[in-house]
């Protein structure tokens, strides 16, 4: 089979959007196909379950209902409630505390609560969003994330910031994740030192009854949003998490769900050859022997997709990076994810791609249409060359024996985009249906978070046991010892680290004898 004829029978087509998915390029054939057929079976009737609304999470003993909760979601109170909120933000019947209008939102978040929101604004109002003016915004608002605990993150927002002028939407599921809570805290300080108050420039989302739900209710927030306990942050993108940072950027949600939708209407059939999603998760299952023994290359030719592969590292590592399988048996399944821009990346990490480790199978993804015709040679258009570039590339990795997968679409936006983060959750829950593992939680997160607690109950104890060490000069394992901590002493060296570059009750000075640091406590 020449590959001309390699690409007919081995592309899917959706023909009312002109979605295209051209697996030609990967190293399949229709047996490999055949082989999978009662997985793809028995994963069709679990898709199933899911949207009947059974507990799927069974760890956690929850449903998963991002698939069917977008269905009815912009026909909903919650919908329309979000949407008020956000035009009385923009006309300026909501103000701050000082009665400016607001100028900018503020979202304080981690993980999927931050990341969908990243990639929307990125994808639909383009990365120069916030130097357009009040005008070119139609009045809706500059967008600034808080999305860790680190002080650098609040400086330089801080260096920004018009405290009177700024919204800040707070999103945290549980209500008490610590990243968040501490950006909320740390603010709601900075506005009352201002002589603000933070509540009067503040709103939440948030499950219900969750410690973020009390705070900001007996807080008199501005306005407080309801998140489902069955939607998980990475598949939170298509829910109120998505929608409220959306609404008062300007974005058309409805018909971002729209796109969404539709692709779970091509991704509900039971029969691969029709169904973009059972193809796209079978072509990494077979790529990966059905342990991840590939990488997943994510490379979108469209400057405002290159968030699109941290996104995706989050959707695939967090659900499908698994210890254990349904039964309780050791697998450590997984698939890696990483990825640039198209054009760029040909500056960056392609090299390795073209010559290196055959350990990877790259997902191009074009987008067709240009945002702008502007000539540069011969009669070639600029974007001319980053098509021919994406060909060039795709056709040297395939003659390098390199797998590739091809996925076009016609233009980039907010329905394009329901339709990739649609295509990509579905896929996620297909895979993980072939090799039997829970999609939908994430122990890895909960015991780095319990490890977190640890050190900090070490700090806590070490600070307490400072009149026993005022004064006391030595290595990390005599100071440890001279705490009565002589069993944490890599802990005792880190925490000490950290204060002798933050204050001066510690100083610190490498000696080369001791081939380490020595401290003096103050």
């Amino acid at each position: 089979m020449s590959f001309v004829e390699r690409s007919r029978e081995f592309c899917y087509v959706d023909p009312e959007s002109n979605f295209t998915l051209d697996y030609a390029g990967m190293k399949v054939e229709k047996s490999d196909f055949a082989a999978m057929s009662d997985k793809f079976a028995a994963a069709a009737v679990e898709m199933k379950k899911i949207e009947a609304g059974e507990i799927k999470n069974i760890d956690e003993k929850r449903k998963v209902t991002h698939f069917t909760d977008r269905i009815a979601y912009a026909g909903s109170p919650f919908f329309a409630e979000v949407e008020a909120f956000a035009e009385k933000v923009r006309s300026g019947e909501i103000k701050g505390s000082t009665g400016k209008k607001f100028d900018a939102v503020v979202v304080n978040g981690i993980g999927g609560s931050a990341l969908g929101p990243q990639l929307m604004q990125f994808a639909i109002n383009g990365p120069y969003w916030n130097e357009l003016s009040d005008e070119q915004r139609r009045g809706y608002l500059k967008i600034y994330f808080l999305d860790n605990t680190d002080s650098a993150e609040l400086v330089d927002l801080l260096n920004v910031m018009d405290m009177e002028s700024t919204l800040h939407l707070v999103v945290s599921k549980s209500g008490g994740t610590q990243e968040t809570k501490n950006n909320m805290i740390v603010m709601n300080d900075l506005y009352r030192a201002a002589g603000l108050d933070f509540a009067r420039h503040a709103a939440a989302v948030t499950m219900k009854g969750s410690e973020l739900d009390k705070f900001a209710r007996s807080s008199n927030f501005l306005a407080v949003f309801e998140m489902a306990e069955s939607i998980g942050g990475r598949t939170s993108e298509t829910s109120i998490v998505g929608h409220v940072p959306a609404a008062l950027t300007g974005v058309d949600f409805a018909a971002f769900l729209k796109g969404a939708c539709h692709m779970d209407e091509l991704t509900r059939s039971e029969n691969y050859c029709e169904n973009p999603a059972m193809l796209l998760s079978a072509l990494w299952y077979i790529a990966g022997k059905g342990k991840g023994d590939r990488n997943m290359v994510i490379v979108p030719y469209s400057d405002r997709l290159v968030l699109l592969s941290r996104y995706l590292q989050q959707l695939v590592m967090e659900s499908l990076g698994k210890e254990l399988d349904r039964n309780g048996n050791v697998v450590h399944q997984g698939l890696n994810v990483f990825g640039n821009k198209g054009g760029t990346d040909a500056h960056a990490f392609i090299q390795q791609l073209n010559d290196g480790r055959d350990d990877l199978f790259v997902t191009f993804i074009e987008i067709l249409k240009d945002a702008g015709r502007y000539p540069v040679t011969d009669g070639f258009v600029i974007g001319d060359y980053l098509h021919g570039f994406r060909v060039g590339l795709s056709d040297a990795l395939r003659g390098k024996g390199r797998q590739v997968i091809n996925i076009q679409l016609e233009k980039l936006g907010v329905y394009e985009l329901g339709m990739i983060i649609a295509l990509y959750e579905r896929a996620v829950a297909l895979y993980a249906e072939y090799i039997n593992i829970n999609a939908f939680h994430q122990p890895g997160v909960q015991a780095y978070k319990l490890a977190a607690k640890s050190i900090l109950k070490t700090q806590s104890e070490f600070m307490a046991a400072a009149e026993k060490i005022s004064g006391f000069e030595g290595d990390a394992a005599e100071i440890a010892a001279k705490a009565g901590m002589p069993d944490k002493v890599l802990e005792i060296a880190g925490l000490l680290d950290k204060a002798a570059a933050n204050c001066d009750c510690v100083q610190r000075c490498y000696d080369e004898k001791k081939g380490g640091f020595v401290y003096r406590i103050k």
